[in-house]
C-alpha cells in the first residue's frame, strides 16, 4: 500500500475506534442483513465482547500496515480458529461487504470513492492471507480422510 492510502485507513479507522461500541453493532447489524445464517455462529457469543474482539482486530491490522510481515502470522493464526468456528470462504465477502456498509453508513457523504477501494483493498488482503491460511489448515485432514 502506498503512504497515503495507508494514512486514509488510519485517520478513518482513528474515527470509528472513537465510537467502537456503536461501529461494531452496526457491523454486525449489517453482517446478520446480509447473511442471517452466520448468527448461529455467534448464538452464544456477547457480542459486547465479540465487538471488542472485532475493533481489536480492526486496529491491529491498521496499526500494522507498515509492517504487513508482522500482521500475516496472527491473520493466519486467526483463520484456523476461524475453521473451528465454521467460517467458509464464502463468509468472507459477506464480513467485508458488511464492514464496507458499515463504514459507508458511519462516514455518510465522507465516504468517498477512494476510501471505498482503500479500505476494500485492504480489507481484500486481510481476507486473502485468512483464506489461504483455513485452505492449508484443511488440506491435511482432505488428505488424511481420502486415505
Amino acid at each position: 500500500m502506498q503512504e497515503a492510502e495507508i494514512v486514509m485507513l488510519e485517520e478513518s479507522f482513528r474515527e470509528v475506534a472513537a465510537v467502537r461500541d456503536d461501529a461494531a453493532e452496526l457491523f454486525y447489524e449489517r453482517l446478520f442483513v446480509n447473511d442471517p445464517s452466520l448468527r448461529v455462529m455467534f448464538a452464544s457469543a456477547d457480542m459486547k465482547d465479540q465487538g471488542r474482539k472485532l475493533m481489536a482486530a480492526l486496529s491491529f491490522v491498521v496499526t500494522s500496515l507498515r509492517r504487513l510481515d508482522t500482521v500475516v502470522p496472527a491473520l493466519q493464526t486467526l483463520a484456523v480458529k476461524h475453521v473451528g468456528y465454521g467460517v467458509r470462504d464464502e463468509h468472507y465477502a459477506t464480513v467485508g461487504k458488511a464492514l464496507i456498509e458499515t463504514l459507508s453508513l458511519f462516514f455518510a457523504h465522507r465516504f468517498t470513492l477512494e476510501h471505498r477501494r482503500v479500505w476494500t483493498m485492504a480489507y481484500g488482503t486481510v481476507a486473502d492471507v485468512m483464506m489461504a491460511a483455513a485452505a492449508a489448515h484443511s488440506e491435511p485432514v482432505r488428505q488424511a480422510s481420502a486415505s
